[in-house]
């Protein structure tokens, strides 16, 4: 295998790294944690481990839809979207440099994660992490969240950088 072949491949040893811990965390909570509980708590109530299920998205946006328009959204929408996701990957049609393929590496990992939970966890996903957050937002706790969460959350945030530092860098070059 070519060096540039093999690099196209290694960030994907990240995707599979979140999926395991994000499903093996999950699992841990589940067989250790009864479920709308608190396990544990750290440096007093700042950090809890918890086990909450969540059968909508972000926020709980989507929580009393009806099951039907969640099988659709929440389910066939995001496999929609890890298929276009793995085709930008592995299609030669799209020029994707190494951060970016980091960066789709780890959303994937994350879309993946969460896609488990909804489909064999009957549509909840396991939360476990709560952070006080101090009435920021208006939030005293900020929503649970899990592995899967924050690797998508983490690679949107990059993925938006990474696309203003890019238009930037094409504005210069046209000066």
């Amino acid at each position: 295998m070519a060096p540039t072949q093999k690099s196209r491949y290694v960030p994907l040893i990240l995707t599979l790294f979140i999926i395991l811990s994000d499903q093996l965390s999950k699992a841990w909570i589940v067989r250790n944690i009864a479920e709308n509980t608190i396990g544990w708590t750290f440096l007093g109530d700042f950090l809890a481990i918890v086990h909450v299920r969540n059968t909508a998205i972000a926020f709980s946006m989507g929580d009393t839809l009806p099951m039907l328009v969640k099988l659709l959204f929440f389910i066939l929408v995001p496999v929609l979207l890890v298929i276009a996701v793995c085709y930008a990957y592995f299609s030669n049609k799209y020029e994707l440099n190494q951060f970016h393929r980091w960066v789709l590496a780890l959303f994937l990992g994350g879309g993946i994660g969460n896609l488990i939970d909804r489909i064999f966890r009957s549509f909840r996903v396991v939360d476990f992490i709560s952070v006080k957050v101090y009435g920021f937002l208006g939030f005293e706790r900020w929503p649970t969240w899990n592995i899967a969460d924050a690797s998508l959350v983490v690679s949107g945030i990059l993925l938006a950088l990474s696309i203003l530092f890019m238009k930037e860098e094409k504005n210069v070059q046209e000066k």
